[in-house]
């Protein structure tokens, strides 16, 4: 058994793009993280969400990131990846905000 510290993060990225009514679909971002996780030997893990608020919904994607005790990072890095990640997201898909949630605080990238 190997044991490494906890240490997560999780990308909230809508499919929306910006104000358009142009949607991105899951795959497009399964394709894109594909190709970041081919260049890097990264590994995350990509869930549809639908997010709800007032007067609408879009449909979006947590990209998830852990600590795996395989081959094991630390904090710092897995920030970096994080926030590497949710910009490549938000330039590629033109969002205005792109959300990163870690174990003691959230973030919102404008």
């Amino acid at each position: 058994m190997k044991s490494v510290e906890t240490i997560t993060a999780k990308i909230y990225l809508g499919l929306k793009e910006g104000y358009t009514n142009k949607i991105h679909t899951i795959n497009e971002v399964k394709n894109l993280l594909q190709d970041y996780v081919d260049e890097t030997s990264f590994c995350v893990t990509i869930t549809p969400t639908t997010f709800i608020y007032k007067n609408g919904r879009e449909n979006g994607a947590i990209i998830g990131l852990i600590n795996y005790p395989r081959f094991p990072k630390t904090k710092k890095e897995i920030k970096q990846r994080a926030e590497e990640i949710a910009n490549l997201c938000k330039d590629k898909y033109k969002q205005k905000r792109v959300s990163i949630e870690y174990q003691n605080k959230t973030i919102m990238l404008e």
